[in-house]
């Protein structure tokens, strides 16, 4: 039969400190992980959203600017001085013209 000897108080309050010390480390890293899944989960759910929101201001963009080509024609419109500029097209050529009557 084996010997047995007693740890010393020190030494049974060292091992204690230690199980402590390293229980509190795995608490700590498992509330910042839940943390950190959850905070994730809120940047992507705000990335979708931010998504959905530029994709609807695209199709806004794209109708509006339909509209005012119906309505004025293609050219440049000026946002510092509000004016727009319609392109000149291209008159007949002579021969299409000449062509025509």
């Amino acid at each position: 039969m084996a010997n047995t000897q007693k740890f010393t108080e020190q030494e049974i309050q060292s091992i204690n400190e230690l199980k402590k010390s390293v229980s509190i480390v795995f608490t700590q890293l498992g509330q910042l992980s839940i943390q950190k899944a959850r905070t994730i989960q809120q940047i992507e759910e705000k990335e979708a959203a931010l998504i959905q929101k530029h994709q609807e201001l695209a199709n806004s963009e794209q109708e509006l600017f339909k509209g005012l080509n119906e309505k004025y024609g293609d050219g440049n419109y000026d946002p510092n001085t509000g004016e727009f500029t319609p392109v000149e097209s291209e008159a007949p050529a002579e021969e299409e013209v000449a062509e025509e009557k």
